[in-house]
């Protein structure tokens, strides 16, 4: 049995001690860890294809954080003062935030367990780094410009060739048949679910005709994804979100259907 973490003892006390608190603390005093996301969650997705690339469903709970209040109530902000997801909790009880943080957490932890995941050659893995690097720090932040509320139809246009612009420099990186060549890695984890949300969201709300078109690299590795099991569990996962929303009419509701209507602006490319 692991000892819990002081960070624990902390979170699950005082007016914090709660039923929904406790069963987090349960969880750390079992020895299992606890992953917070849910499935239309295109960062949590990555850590999700690493669990079960890796075979650790059987050690990993997967929860959404609406099990201890969402990701803005109290005894979520305790373990994450962020309050986004993807949050692994340790069998410790320690708190791990952030995506790629996470994803390298378990590589390391479970390096002798399943498929690597990590290329074979410093220059491989390299190349598998700067690709979720472009991913992490040009594509995640303005993500939301496809599916989400904007001041303006001119910023949202912005964003949306910038994400373009984005796939033309992540075609220039793609070795194939996966990110860093012949070998499956963390960073085809972490790109993967983005590319999900591209594929379904751009040729049906703002008018591409494919997110691959002109990008042959990128079209050969998403095949070569899309005949992997694990990946094309995830795909699952988040298209039956992103149908949830769909259905929802949420592309009227936050404004993208007007802004895309605006022919003053381009959307597709």
């Amino acid at each position: 049995m692991a000892t819990l973490h002081p960070h624990s003892l902390q979170t699950c006390s005082g007016t914090r001690r709660n039923t929904i608190c406790r069963r987090t603390c349960l969880r750390a005093m079992a020895g299992r860890m606890t992953l917070y996301d849910v499935p239309v969650s295109n960062n949590g997705a990555r850590n999700r294809y690493i669990i079960r690339k890796k075979g650790l469903e059987s050690e990993i709970d997967i929860v959404s954080p609406q099990t201890i209040g969402g990701l803005k109530s109290p005894q979520y902000l305790a373990l994450n003062p962020q309050g986004k997801m993807p949050l692994l909790i340790l069998e410790d009880g320690t708190p791990l935030p952030e995506s790629e943080v996470i994803s390298q957490y378990l590589l390391d932890k479970f390096a002798s367990r399943g498929e690597s995941l990590v290329a074979a050659t410093p220059e491989a893995r390299a190349k598998a780094a700067l690709a979720t690097r472009i991913h992490d720090v040009y594509i995640v932040p303005i993500q939301g410009a496809m599916y989400r509320a904007m001041d303006s139809a001119e910023a949202r246009a912005k964003n949306i060739e910038q994400i373009a612009y984005q796939l033309d420099v992540l075609e220039g990186i793609v070795e194939g048949p996966y990110v860093a060549g012949s070998q499956v890695t963390a960073a085809d984890a972490a790109l993967f679910p983005t590319f999900v949300f591209l594929n379904f969201i751009l040729p049906t709300y703002f008018g591409w005709k494919d997110v691959f078109v002109g990008r042959p690299k990128l079209a050969a590795w998403w095949s070569s994804m899309e005949a992997d099991p694990v990946a094309a569990k995830i795909m699952e996962e988040i298209r039956g979100g992103l149908n949830g929303w769909a259905a929802s009419n949420r592309w009227r509701d936050q404004g993208i259907v007007d802004h895309v209507a605006n022919t003053a602006y381009k959307w597709a490319y």
